[in-house]
């Protein structure tokens, strides 16, 4: 027959399990206060922007002021603009960048371009936008006169999107079972292909995942755009050589006008922006989530 524990033991076994009870109490009060500074956000926005929230707001640009109606479809439309140049520099760049670091690269350059990356991903976003300001708006080193347009405001974006698509594509060829290399090298391929042609199709799913978080977080960037692409007519623009309207711009110029009318659109707008960026984050975490699981089952 075994012999009970001594008392000392089961006190600190009763103090241990103790503690444990109030970590975890204390971890769930602050998921849960997350999720309540999240709903109060979202709810509160929601209240302010139904006065507006109609079909015309999507379709109609910038009433008269003074008058009521109108909506934001240049914003809606530059918007989709800037952030498509974004990503369409931003997605190659990035797939390049991590496939170089966790394939090609030796060690000690991996580790620096990698620390780099989380650098830039760390920099405040007026910074970049006062950087492609100099160098793509104003060029004065150049001695070139520019103006701002789509492509700047794009640029801009693509260096913010950047270092999120080359982390998050870095982390999901880390996940690609080592043997699916092995075999195309067995195969007789050459590690160039074995890349291109196995490694790269295996983590697709996750490439995808971390554009769309990208793409989430550039949406809702505003300093950039100031500096960029915020002089914009009322009509829809798809020129991307022109300045365009966007939403993040349009919510800051409409939040100091003293239009009751622009007020509620710029709430609206902020409603808008802030439903494509929660659907868009859970799409991405969806499907990273399902990639994970995709490339730990082969």
């Amino acid at each position: 027959m075994t012999a009970p524990p001594p008392l000392a033991a089961r006190g600190a076994s009763r103090r241990r399990l103790r503690v444990n009870r109030a970590a975890e109490a204390t971890a769930t009060a602050a998921a849960l206060l997350a999720i309540a500074v999240l709903a109060a956000v979202v709810v509160s926005v929601l209240r302010r922007a139904l006065p507006a929230l109609d079909w015309g707001l999507f379709t109609k640009g910038p009433a008269v002021f003074g008058q009521a109606g109108g909506g934001i479809a240049p914003a809606l439309a530059g918007t989709a603009l800037v952030v498509g140049i974004a990503t369409a520099i931003a997605l190659p760049a990035g797939v390049l960048t991590a496939l170089y670091v966790s394939e090609f690269a030796p060690r000690r350059a991996g580790d620096q371009i990698r620390l780099w990356l989380d650098v830039l991903n760390g920099f405040p976003s007026i910074v970049i936008g006062i950087f492609v300001y100099a160098l793509v708006v104003n060029a004065r080193f150049l001695g070139v006169g520019h103006h701002q347009s789509a492509w700047a405001g794009g640029f801009a974006l693509s260096i913010i999107m950047l270092p999120l698509v080359a982390r998050t594509t870095m982390e999901v060829l880390a996940l690609v079972p080592a043997s699916l290399r092995e075999a195309g090298y067995a195969l007789g391929a050459s590690k160039w292909r074995t890349v291109l042609g196995l490694v790269l199709p295996a983590a697709a799913g996750g490439i995808v995942t971390g554009t769309t978080l990208a793409v989430a977080r550039a949406a809702g960037e505003t300093a950039p755009l100031l500096f960029t692409c915020s002089i914009a007519g009322s009509l829809v623009d798809w020129d991307p050589s022109h300045s365009v309207a966007s939403i993040t711009v349009t919510i800051f110029s409409y939040s100091e006008s003293p239009d009751p009318n622009l007020h509620a659109q710029a709430w609206a707008a902020a409603f808008v922006l802030i439903a494509a960026v929660l659907v868009l984050s859970l799409v991405a975490r969806a499907m990273l989530e399902r990639s994970r699981r995709k490339l730990a089952g082969r």
